[in-house]
């Protein structure tokens, strides 16, 4: 897998307004955000998309949904969020290693995109 944006942010060559970390994953601020908080939450080891995921990766996943949710509370995100994982050119990932977007802070249209 080539290296992205991601590896450079969790590697710190890149700085990044990061809200957590811990030894399988960190979260950072969109630098383009689609919505007044927008923080993504991406593992540690690339994995290139949610297609690639292994029966493996389940605890791993799992650990990404629930630090989105931690990080939805304690950014007082009580009315509501969106976790979104894009997967793939059609739908809508532009980096190539799973991220799960965070997205809250106003009320989020139906459909999406």
């Amino acid at each position: 897998m080539a290296d992205t944006i991601f590896g450079r942010i969790i590697r710190k060559e890149i700085p990044a307004r990061i809200e957590h970390e811990d030894e399988l994953c960190i979260a950072f601020h969109d630098v383009a955000p689609q919505a007044p908080v927008h923080v993504l939450v991406i593992p540690r080891r690339p994995i290139p998309s949610l297609a690639d995921a292994a029966a493996g990766d389940e605890p791993l996943l799992g650990h990404l949904v629930l630090v989105a949710t931690r990080l939805a509370r304690a950014l007082g995100l009580a009315d509501g969020y969106r976790l979104v994982v894009n997967c793939g050119r059609d739908g809508g990932q532009s980096v190539d290693h799973l991220h799960v977007h965070l997205l809250g802070g106003r009320r989020l249209g139906w459909p999406p995109g």
